[in-house]
């Protein structure tokens, strides 16, 4: 067993780490304020907590959950083997694309974090947890009440003019916020909490509830029902004696969701109400996911990869609708996503690993029927994020709630197995065994040591973001040519600063940078456009662009008319100014 001051030291990491994350924005440093800073954060939570775990609790993971242990390293073995196999540039696949991150480096902090909730074992550690959710939960709430009152202290650009909480899109913050409203329901059923708890929670629910509708995602509308319906099934099962009423809900609770999914794929009776037109633009993206782990059965095309891939992979139907100017470099799928860039044995490792998870909690569901409010809200969050990220994008902020819950959870059953934890019933009041104690200098220099090691590592696109961001606010065009190209280099951002040079007719400036950006990734899309339309191309570059936009967009019928009329265009305008 870990000594109290380990697992003391493990389960603050966890609870300060992941709120932490979840919370962070960093809208004065970053032109990305969202992604690169979680990024950053993540890794070093996660190499903290690996490297305590590697130094004082393998044994005890090994001992109990052996299996995790092989099915995460095997992930992470798997998602770095991928990097040598791929098309893309190695620092993509290390550190993800620009406004995604989530590369080889984001699920070695995330699998860090897991690995580092496999230790828990005491009950106020696990309850810390939960309150590290639905404080990130509420401080969101709270400032979408600042956003809806016209009163956004954060300094970014609010494209989609709704509340965008600390995840810089409606559909993730709804999605949170779902996840909050269902893990504060369950924690707040169990018959211990008092009633000035639930009294605040209940406001707060309504508030986040209403937050969800203005935000028009349906994300969090999806996440809460399945959600609270997973609540209901251990609040009636509690409740209620024998299997009857638990088997008469859970099958009306199937039929239902049934329908609605049904309505969602525009089949059934709830087609009117549940049916979005997005539900059609995912099965486009899903499509193109999986053309590309067929095609790239082994290695995939490498982590954060699919934006390179998707118009090769589309199908032919998504030229009609929705067209081929919609373009994504996400699956909006988690599976699929993580799939596609790592190929067949990266997806079976993962659905390993959620086996596992499941397991956890059945085996838990089946050991007590008296209802424990701490499990009942990480596992009805662990479902939400599930029910996430089968239609949404990896978003390292919410990523990391799945990750950290399925460690935490499959130490849950860990812990009650060996009775390292209790419950009474019918009171629901916990108890931990004692342990014993000791100074924690030698887990807190690991941690730190560890800290620093994530930090160092998920640094540069952090520091490549925030120069980036400087250069633009400068007006200066050598410093952006300069934040472009530096380490690390970002085929979005470098594409973004030859349109800044053209535009400001540095036309020598912007060629040469269009040709480093191409010689980086050549398989990204806008360069080469950018080649074609740039002034200083000449006609055989433009037809090398023509060809390499074919190659790369090879369904879409306008490329080639298009890039012949701006070749024509381009002589025409060259002659008029020709002495």
């Amino acid at each position: 067993m870990l000594t109290k001051s380990t697992e003391h030291f493990i389960g603050r990491w966890i609870a300060y780490g992941t709120a932490f994350v979840t919370l962070l924005v960093t809208g004065t440093i970053n032109m990305d304020p969202v992604n690169v800073s979680k990024l950053f954060v993540t890794s070093g939570l996660g190499i903290a907590l690996l490297a305590v775990a590697i130094v004082n609790g393998r044994k005890i993971i090994i001992r109990d959950s052996l299996a995790t242990l092989v099915a995460i390293a095997s992930f992470v073995i798997w998602a770095f083997v991928c990097i040598f196999f791929s098309d893309a540039p190695a620092t993509q696949n290390i550190f993800g694309v620009g406004g995604r991150n989530t590369g080889f480096i984001a699920y070695l902090g995330l699998s860090g974090v897991a690995i580092g909730a496999l230790l828990i074992r005491r009950i106020d550690n696990f309850k810390k947890l939960t309150y590290s959710l639905l404080i990130s939960w509420t401080a969101n709430v709270i400032y979408g009440l600042f956003v809806l009152s016209g009163n956004d202290f954060i300094p970014w650009n609010n494209v989609y003019n709704h509340i965008l909480g600390t995840f810089g899109n409606p559909d993730f913050i709804s999605a949170f916020l779902g996840i909050g409203i269902v893990a504060g329901l369950g924690y707040c059923l169990d018959s211990t909490r008092s009633w000035g708890f639930r009294s605040a929670y209940l406001v707060l629910a309504l508030i986040a509830f209403y937050q969800i509708v203005s935000s028009k995602a349906v994300q969090g509308i999806a996440v809460s029902a399945f959600g609270i319906t997973v609540v209901g099934f251990y609040f009636v099962r509690a409740h209620t004696k024998g299997r009857l009423l638990t088997t008469i809900y859970s099958l009306s609770a199937t039929a239902v969701g049934g329908l609605a999914i049904a309505g969602a794929l525009q089949i059934g009776p709830l087609t009117q109400y549940v049916y979005k037109r997005s539900v059609s633009l995912r099965g486009h993206y899903w499509h193109a996911g999986i053309q590309m782990t067929i095609n790239h059965p082994i290695f995939g095309v490498g982590p954060d990869t699919y934006g390179d891939w998707f118009r090769r992979s589309r199908s032919a139907a998504s030229m009609i609708d929705p067209g081929p100017n919609t373009v994504t470099n996400s699956a909006h799928n988690v599976l699929i996503d993580i799939m596609s860039g790592g190929g067949f044995p990266i997806i079976a490792i993962y659905v390993v690993i959620l086996l596992l998870v499941l397991l956890s909690i059945i085996m838990v569901t089946k050991r007590r029927r008296a209802y424990d409010g701490i499990f009942v809200a990480l596992t009805s969050a662990w479902f939400c994020y599930q029910v996430q990220s089968i239609i949404s994008i990896n978003q390292i902020g919410l990523a990391i709630w799945g990750w950290v819950l399925s460690g935490a959870l499959i130490a849950y059953e860990v812990a009650t197995r060996n009775q390292i934890i209790e419950v009474s019933a019918p009171t629901g009041k916990q108890k931990s065994k004692t342990v014993r104690n000791e100074t924690p200098a030698t887990t807190f220099l690991v941690g730190v040591i560890g800290c620093a090691l994530g930090l160092a590592i998920a640094a540069p696109p952090f520091l490549a973001d925030a120069n980036w961001r400087s250069a633009l606010q400068k007006r200066d065009l050598n410093g952006v040519v300069a934040a472009s190209t530096k380490f690390q280099m970002d085929s979005a951002r470098m594409a973004q600063a030859v349109a800044t040079l053209e535009d400001n007719k540095a036309y020598s400036q912007a060629h040469d940078l269009v040709l480093k950006a191409i010689k980086y990734n050549p398989d990204y899309y806008d360069t080469w456009r950018l080649l074609g339309f740039i002034s200083a191309s000449t006609p055989e570059e433009k037809a090398k662009a023509a060809s390499n936009l074919k190659r790369l967009d090879p369904l879409n019928p306008t490329w080639n008319t298009s890039i012949k009329a701006l070749i024509d265009k381009t002589l025409a305008d060259r002659a008029k100014v020709t002495p």
